[in-house]
């Protein structure tokens, strides 16, 4: 087989017995690789288990969903309803939950429907690109996720 060290030094080809008692006395794991061409084996003297330590490190990074948060008011106007929704189409499409906040002031309170009603309207316009995990009418937030 092809045996490179722990300094990352190509051994060459090395009997298999060679490479088992050199890992020992280093104190590592003798890897393989790759298979290679021709029936030869590339192996590494490396700790195994920091190896697999440091990939599912790299998996849950990199499959880690973020919530992003958009808060509205009942009244919010025609122009700024749609930067809102445009923004959270691009957090969809990259794969990102998003939660949708409705915020009621002093007399707002009395008109709950509306924010209710706008939160349906969130709802309706977001279908195609996110389905609703969660929706609160008590709170007035819905979440969510990408389709």
């Amino acid at each position: 087989m092809l045996l490179i060290d722990h300094e990352n030094n190509n051994r060459g080809l090395t009997d298999t017995r060679d490479a088992l008692q050199l890992a020992k006395e280093v104190g590592l794991d003798l890897v393989v690789v790759s298979k290679g061409d021709n029936d030869t084996p590339v192996a590494k003297l490396l700790d195994y288990g920091k190896l697999q330590y440091q990939q599912s490190k790299r998996q849950k990074q990199s499959t880690k969903v973020s919530l992003k948060e958009v808060k509205l008011r009942p009244n919010v106007g025609e122009s700024d309803y749609k930067i809102r929704i445009d923004r959270a189409l691009k957090w969809l499409a990259k794969g990102n939950s998003v939660k949708f906040l409705v915020r009621l002031r002093g007399r707002e309170h009395q008109h709950r429907d509306r924010a209710l009603e706008l939160l349906n309207r969130v709802v309706e316009d977001l279908k195609e690109s996110g389905k609703v995990q969660s929706f609160d009418r008590r709170t007035l937030t819905v979440v969510l996720s990408p389709a």
